[in-house]
Protein backbone atom coordinates (compact mmCIF):
# COMPACT_ATOMS: atom_id res chain seq x y z
CA UNK A 1 0.00 0.00 0.00
CA UNK A 2 1.36 3.56 -1.15
CA UNK A 3 2.14 5.86 1.79
CA UNK A 4 2.39 9.70 2.05
CA UNK A 5 4.16 10.55 4.84
CA UNK A 6 3.77 14.19 6.12
CA UNK A 7 6.48 15.37 9.35
CA UNK A 8 5.80 19.07 10.74
CA UNK A 9 5.58 21.49 13.51
CA UNK A 10 3.04 24.04 13.88
CA UNK A 11 3.20 28.20 13.47
CA UNK A 12 3.77 29.76 17.14
CA UNK A 13 0.64 31.14 17.15
CA UNK A 14 -1.36 27.88 16.52
CA UNK A 15 -1.81 25.93 19.30
CA UNK A 16 -2.26 22.16 19.79
CA UNK A 17 -5.42 22.29 20.93
CA UNK A 18 -6.85 24.24 18.01
CA UNK A 19 -5.00 22.18 15.81
CA UNK A 20 -6.62 19.04 17.17
CA UNK A 21 -9.74 20.66 16.44
CA UNK A 22 -9.35 21.18 13.20
CA UNK A 23 -7.66 17.86 12.54
CA UNK A 24 -10.78 16.32 14.02
CA UNK A 25 -13.59 18.60 12.44
CA UNK A 26 -11.63 19.68 8.88
CA UNK A 27 -8.33 17.59 7.80
CA UNK A 28 -9.09 14.04 8.83
CA UNK A 29 -12.63 13.63 7.41
CA UNK A 30 -11.54 15.52 4.08
CA UNK A 31 -8.83 13.43 4.02
CA UNK A 32 -10.69 9.99 4.46
CA UNK A 33 -13.26 11.26 2.01
CA UNK A 34 -10.62 11.42 -0.89
CA UNK A 35 -11.25 8.32 -3.54
CA UNK A 36 -7.67 7.40 -3.01
CA UNK A 37 -7.50 7.58 0.11
CA UNK A 38 -7.97 3.55 2.52
CA UNK A 39 -7.39 5.83 5.73
CA UNK A 40 -5.92 8.96 7.44
CA UNK A 41 -3.71 9.28 11.08
CA UNK A 42 -2.05 11.77 12.48
CA UNK A 43 0.28 11.40 15.20
CA UNK A 44 1.14 14.14 18.00
CA UNK A 45 5.03 13.16 19.00
CA UNK A 46 5.69 13.23 22.57
CA UNK A 47 8.99 12.16 23.09
CA UNK A 48 11.95 10.30 21.39
CA UNK A 49 14.63 7.76 22.66
CA UNK A 50 17.37 10.51 21.96
CA UNK A 51 15.30 13.64 23.66
CA UNK A 52 15.75 15.42 20.47
CA UNK A 53 11.65 16.27 18.55
CA UNK A 54 12.07 17.94 15.27
CA UNK A 55 8.80 17.00 14.07
CA UNK A 56 5.56 17.45 16.52
CA UNK A 57 3.30 16.30 14.13
CA UNK A 58 2.98 13.12 11.34
CA UNK A 59 0.32 12.54 9.48
CA UNK A 60 0.19 9.40 7.33
CA UNK A 61 -1.85 8.78 4.59
CA UNK A 62 -2.55 5.82 3.14
CA UNK A 63 -3.46 5.76 -0.24
CA UNK A 64 -4.31 3.11 -3.19
CA UNK A 65 -2.22 4.67 -5.15
CA UNK A 66 0.13 7.74 -5.66
CA UNK A 67 -0.58 8.24 -9.11
CA UNK A 68 -4.49 8.37 -7.97
CA UNK A 69 -3.80 10.71 -5.35
CA UNK A 70 -1.23 13.00 -7.39
CA UNK A 71 -3.29 13.23 -10.88
CA UNK A 72 -6.61 13.18 -9.54
CA UNK A 73 -7.22 13.80 -5.72
CA UNK A 74 -4.55 16.40 -5.07
CA UNK A 75 -5.66 18.30 -7.89
CA UNK A 76 -8.81 18.66 -6.91
CA UNK A 77 -10.57 22.12 -5.71
CA UNK A 78 -11.18 20.91 -2.40
CA UNK A 79 -8.16 19.61 -1.76
CA UNK A 80 -6.66 22.57 -3.16
CA UNK A 81 -8.68 24.75 -0.67
CA UNK A 82 -7.47 22.53 2.14
CA UNK A 83 -3.82 22.83 1.35
CA UNK A 84 -4.05 26.58 1.53
CA UNK A 85 -5.74 26.90 4.58
CA UNK A 86 -3.23 24.02 6.43
CA UNK A 87 0.38 25.48 5.37
CA UNK A 88 -1.15 28.68 7.25
CA UNK A 89 -0.99 26.31 10.24
CA UNK A 90 2.37 24.87 9.93
CA UNK A 91 5.95 25.48 9.24
CA UNK A 92 9.00 23.14 8.50
CA UNK A 93 6.90 20.39 6.81
CA UNK A 94 9.00 17.30 4.80
CA UNK A 95 7.18 15.01 2.65
CA UNK A 96 7.79 11.53 2.29
CA UNK A 97 6.62 8.97 0.22
CA UNK A 98 6.93 4.55 0.36
CA UNK A 99 5.58 1.92 -0.12
CA UNK A 100 4.47 -0.41 3.03
CA UNK A 101 6.48 -3.82 2.75
CA UNK A 102 5.12 -5.33 5.62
Amino acid sequence: MAKEIILYNLKPEVTDEEYKDYVVNEKGPLLDSLPSAKKFEMVKITGAATGEIPYKYVGILHLSSLDDFYQKDAKSPKFQEFLAKWQTKVSDFHILFGEEIY
